[in-house]
């Protein structure tokens, strides 16, 4: 990357940072935007399920620079290149070195945002962990404060995950990032319509500046 630095794992790009006001790049900021539609509390926790070098996690300091984040990650090799070389210090963020799914089997937190972020295997075919759409998911969902948002990244298995995030009341919208095959998929019993999203997300410059990529849909 011209001027800034990537972080690949098996061919995947897991991690950007780029000097100047974007810091980042848009897949990592539409992860990090639904923050903006949480009702308000005093401090937002927020966990975020393959941090990786902490792109999410970077987006999100920059929204919400009060928040509380928790970041599970497997990959040691990933978190020492996130230290020496993508300033995740700096963020302050909890780093859990482990896997996701023993993680979320001991953790009892109540979370107001949950990003799930987690693939496996190289490029051509990476795809999520084949627990993740059952206990995976209802685990998540456990975790989750009644009012909180989920946020999940998803490629090839969007319409298997965006069943088992929805949750009883609740509605589902994506965003899908144009020129990525990124859809980003967010489930909330609170969570507003796509035109009050959008109308939300476009009152801070940081995302503003994006939403014209951006295609904000109701998944039924």
């Amino acid at each position: 990357m011209r001027g800034g630095l990537e972080l690949r794992v098996d061919g995947t790009l897991a991690s950007c940072l780029r000097p100047g006001r974007g810091l980042t790049g848009i897949v990592w900021w539409a992860l990090a935007a639904p923050v903006l539609l949480l009702p308000k509390h005093p401090r937002q926790r927020v966990l975020l399920l393959g941090l990786a070098a902490g792109s999410v996690a970077r987006a999100l300091r920059a929204l919400d620079p009060g928040a509380e984040i928790v970041g599970v990650e497997f990959d040691g090799d990933v978190l020492r290149a996130a230290s020496e070389h993508f300033g995740l210090a700096e963020l302050q963020v909890h780093v859990v070195h482990g896997d996701a799914l023993a993680f979320l089997r001991r953790d009892r937190r109540l979370f107001d945002l949950i990003v799930e972020d987690l693939f496996l295997g190289p490029s051509r075919s990476v795809h999520k962990p084949a627990w993740l759409a059952g206990e995976g998911y209802r685990l998540i969902r456990r975790r989750l404060r009644h009012d909180g948002l989920l946020v999940s990244n998803t490629i090839h298995e969007m319409p298997e995950i965006a069943r088992a995030m929805r949750l009883r009341g609740g509605r589902v919208v994506t965003l899908d990032v144009r020129d990525y095959h990124n859809r980003i998929v967010v489930a909330g019993r609170a969570l507003p319509p796509p035109r009050e999203v959008r109308r939300r997300l476009a009152e801070r410059p940081e995302i503003a500046r994006l939403l014209d990529r951006l295609e904000i849909r109701s998944r039924h």
